[in-house]
């Protein structure tokens, strides 16, 4: 079983930053890749980056060139470094992991961290 635990969540002004973290435990050996997804009330969830566990990297084409995503092995943890933020960024970010058995590949989430950012 794979538990992901979020953190880093705040409130800031546009033109701030912020650090989310997302630490891993459980099945570590067995995952493809890990990200970052957010939501705001009424929308669907959305990707935000993923890292894959060869390091690729994916960004939705709004945070390109402000948001970062990185891992660290040895910590068994991934971030996302969000700069320049805007207030179309205010909304609730979740950690994701892919997760293979055999054949199957199932998806984990964290409980999810807030970020608002204000004008």
């Amino acid at each position: 079983q794979v538990h992901l635990v979020e953190s880093g969540g705040d409130s800031v002004q546009t033109g701030g930053s912020l650090r989310l973290s997302c630490e891993v435990s459980g099945g570590i050996l067995g995952i493809l890749s890990m990200g970052w997804h957010r939501q705001v009330p009424g929308k669907p969830r959305e990707l935000v980056a993923d890292i894959t566990s060869g390091g690729s990297t994916r960004y939705r084409d709004s945070v390109k060139g402000r948001f970062t995503i990185t891992r660290d092995n040895a910590k068994n943890t991934v971030y996302l470094q969000m700069n320049s933020l805007k207030p179309e960024d205010t909304a609730v970010y979740y950690c994701k992991a892919d997760h293979v058995v055999g054949a199957a590949i199932n998806r984990y989430w964290g409980q999810g961290t807030p970020v608002t950012v204000s004008s």
